[in-house]
């Protein structure tokens, strides 16, 4: 059953639906943008730094469509869950001999956003996940310490693209025995020259998790508060 959430009000800000939200690394680019947030998330997640629903992200979507719900949300943004589709896990998988244990959520995703009659949000890291590639952002363009690279598919919706400015060196960390220095810290797994939790912390931009699972699942508020700042308008 979904959760009764405020109707919006002339001159309140426009409530986004921030689905798949880990964390909240999404979610607090889009507050700073703006907007009022819930989230949802199908693993509990304390740390979650506005409204939280713990649910199955589709279920609770296609609850708000089927009940009309929906039309109190003005954008939703979705990060469906990449490991059937993400670099690190195709390359393991085929090196391991592993494969088909995940399963795809981009498609239902899609489908749902589709149906939901929003603008929407569809964020996935570099990969072979089927999305658009309408927009593509990096953490040197925010100055940030870490690069993470994420592609967004657009719904309804566009953004002007910005050039995507070159790197000024390596990510800190060991790669095949030997020890390379950067201004950038890997924000994925532990050992080999991982950064500390403060140090991901800081170049992440995200203060209020220090659970590392979390940062290294997140993306860094600057993307979605810049993806909204720049923002042309939504599609008829």
């Amino acid at each position: 059953m979904t959760h009764h959430l405020p109707i919006r009000r002339d001159g309140a800000r426009p409530l986004l639906l921030d689905l798949f939200c880990c964390a909240g690394g999404a979610a607090m680019g889009y507050r700073r943008a703006g907007f009022d947030v819930v989230g949802v998330d199908i693993a509990p997640r304390p740390n979650y730094p506005f409204t939280f629903v713990q649910a199955d992200a589709l279920e609770y979507l296609a609850d708000l469509i089927a009940t009309g719900e929906i039309e109190r949300f003005a954008l939703v943004h979705t990060s469906p869950p990449c490991q059937a589709g993400c670099a690190l896990t195709v390359g393991t998988n085929r090196s391991k001999g592993w494969g088909g244990t995940h399963v795809d959520l981009v498609p239902p995703t899609r489908a749902l956003l589709e149906a939901s009659g929003l603008p929407y949000v569809i964020e996935q890291p570099n990969g072979r996940a089927e999305i658009r590639k309408d927009l593509t952002l990096c953490g040197e363009q925010f100055s940030l310490g870490v690069l993470r690279h994420r592609n967004f598919e657009l719904g309804r919706w566009s953004v002007t693209r910005p050039a995507h400015r070159k790197h000024r060196g390596r990510v800190r960390g060991w790669r095949h025995g030997e020890f390379h220095d950067g201004p950038y810290v890997a924000a994925y797994g532990n050992g080999g020259g991982k950064p500390s939790v403060p140090e991901l912390q800081t170049a992440m931009g995200i203060t209020w998790t220090d659970v590392r699972e979390e940062l290294t699942e997140a993306i860094p508020p600057a993307y979605t508060q810049f993806l909204n700042r720049v923002r042309a308008g939504v599609a008829a």
